[in-house]
This record gives structure tokens, C-alpha cells and sequence, in this order.
């Protein structure tokens, strides 16, 4: 089931939140609860992905693609990603939600999250590969950058992004099963 009273939760927390440029970072603070958690205990991947939501969302309010969203009737959609799981998160405890936006190219926008324990090690880290959409299709980047009154020019993406962009598209699609 989606998080739909921990979404309301986040946006009512964040609704006046300083607002961050287009690459700042946003960071929330969760508790992994019994419903999260999988048949070993601990939390599951699938819903790790889905507690990413928890800071993607709040990301783009603070940031100002949610205004553009709304006035154009726009959505976002996660077109891939890449994850890393390296530690165990157990039932009830915290942990710290890092969203941000690493930047763009002519069609996606790319960015990452990583969940981090009280103590700052790093759990999971994922790596984005998000779009916006109007019923016509995928909107250009710099088109949604203008609507946001934000300077259209990305910064450099990192090797790690632009190697896996590369391998990705190397991977045949639909599969060959």
C-alpha cells in the first residue's frame, strides 16, 4: 500500500519550507515501521524505493517544479533507476531521507536519493532517471526549467550517471527472454 498519510505528512511539513535551487538537497527524517519491513525483518527493497516518494515529492515543491507541474497539468514519472542496497534497516528504526537533483540532458532529469542511519552510515542509494509528462508525451527539460524561471543550462552530469545512461541503453528492449 502507498504511503499516502506519510506523503500528506511530509508535504503539510514542508509546505513553508525555505525553498532550494534546482540541485540544492532535501532532507527528511522516517522510521521504518512494521509495515515496511519484509520476512527478515528489516526494510523491504521494494518499499525503500517506494519511501524514496517521501523525498522526491517535498524535493520538488521546495524546488519549484511542483508549481510548474500544477499550472501546466504535468506529472513526473520515474523512467529508471539503478539501486544499491548495503545495510540492513530494522523495524523501528530511523533513518534520514538525502533527495536531489543531479541535473539534466535534452530529455531526462536525474536524480538520486540515498537513506542514510542516525549514525550516518549510508543504507541504500538510488539513481533516478525521472521525466515530465503532459497527455502529449515527455516535456523537454529546459522547457520545464523555463516554466520554473530557472536558467535551462545543467550542470555537469557525473561519470557514474553518464556510464549508466550508457550501459542502459545498450540493454534491449523488450527484453529477449
Amino acid at each position: 500500500m502507498y504511503p499516502v498519510i506519510r506523503m500528506a505528512k511530509e508535504i503539510v511539513k514542508f509546505r513553508n519550507a525555505p525553498a532550494l535551487p534546482i540541485t540544492g538537497t532535501h532532507v527528511s527524517q522516517h522510521i521504518c515501521w512494521p509495515w515496511d519491513i519484509d520476512l527478515w525483518m528489516e526494510l523491504n527493497n521494494g518499499r525503500t524505493l517506494t519511501l524514496f516518494d517521501l523525498g522526491r515529492i517535498p524535493l520538488a515543491i521546495r524546488t519549484g517544479l511542483w508549481g510548474a507541474l500544477k499550472r501546466n497539468k504535468w506529472g513526473i514519472v520515474v523512467a529508471g533507476n539503478t539501486t544499491r542496497y548495503r545495510r540492513r534497516v530494522q523495524a523501528f528504526q530511523k533513518f534520514e531521507i538525502r533527495s536531489r537533483c543531479l541535473g539534466w540532458d535534452d530529455r531526462w532529469i536525474w536524480l538520486e536519493h540515498a537513506m542514510f542511519t542516525k549514525d550516518g552510515e549510508c543504507t541504500s542509494h538510488v539513481l533516478i532517471r525521472g521525466a515530465v509528462t503532459s497527455k502529449k508525451g515527455m516535456i523537454p527539460p529546459a522547457q520545464v526549467l523555463a516554466e520554473m524561471g530557472q536558467d535551462a543550462t545543467s550542470p555537469p552530469l557525473p561519470e557514474f550517471v553518464t556510464a549508466w545512461a550508457e550501459a542502459d541503453h545498450m540493454r534491449p528492449w523488450p527484453p529477449q527472454m
